[in-house]
């Protein structure tokens, strides 16, 4: 098992990502209150107090072991994502975006159903070698459905816990456009979501916390 020798903010949300909880879930996990967990999907390096350290210990020391193996793969993602890839080649990463519209947010409807059962899902296309994250995220949402967006801030990265793929989550504001399915080949459908019904179109195990904590700031 991994020693965390100092928790900081990202290391206690990759924690957090490994235990797939929300951030009440890992609130009340922790024994803390919601805005703790918040603050640190803000300011990642920041550096829990002592008391808190040894919460984050507890918890780690006591995840089951398939999170605590899940853990191991995001911490050595973050700490060195160039290694993590085969020599000579590239891993997969997928830009996603967030598209907050009022009270709303972007779901597209996947044609062709993954292992994991996974139909709905945010807007997303593959980075390709070269290319800029956010450049893609804002690129294949208007591809994907019509909608102009502009990227407002980088949510943070993970790999998938059903695809495995490196994903690059951004927030995105809504600029223009209709919503509309324009990649019939991928895609059955588009529409606007409201914010606090968004875990009944995508399992909320699913769901990259920070986003979570997204949709409860703006509700």
């Amino acid at each position: 098992m991994d020693v965390i020798e100092r928790w900081s903010g990202r290391y206690a949300c990759l924690l957090q990502s490994a235990l797939r909880l929300g951030n009440e879930q890992f609130a009340t996990h922790l024994g803390i209150a919601v805005r703790t967990v918040a603050t640190w999907h803000s300011d990642a390096a920041v550096v829990p107090r002592r008391e808190m350290q040894q919460l984050l210990d507890t918890a780690h020391e006591r995840a089951p072991a398939a999170a605590q193996q899940r853990f191991t793969l995001l911490l050595a993602r973050e700490r060195a994502p160039a290694e993590s890839a085969p020599t000579g080649a590239q891993a997969l990463r997928v830009a996603i975006a967030v598209v907050i519209r009022d009270s709303d947010v972007l779901l597209v409807c996947r044609r062709d159903d993954d292992a994991a059962g996974i139909t709905w899902q945010f807007p997303a296309g593959v980075i390709k070698p070269g290319s800029k994250a956010e450049t893609t995220t804002v690129r294949e949402t208007l591809d994907e459905t019509g909608v102009h967006c502009a990227v407002r801030r980088r949510l943070g990265n993970r790999l998938h816990p059903a695809t495995g793929v490196l994903c690059d989550y951004f927030l995105c504001e809504y600029l223009a456009g209709e919503a509309t399915n324009s990649d019939v080949a991928e895609n059955i459908d588009v529409m606007w979501v409201p914010r606090n019904a968004v875990t009944r179109f995508i399992p909320v195990d699913t769901i990259y916390p920070p986003i979570l904590a997204v949709l409860e700031e703006q509700t």
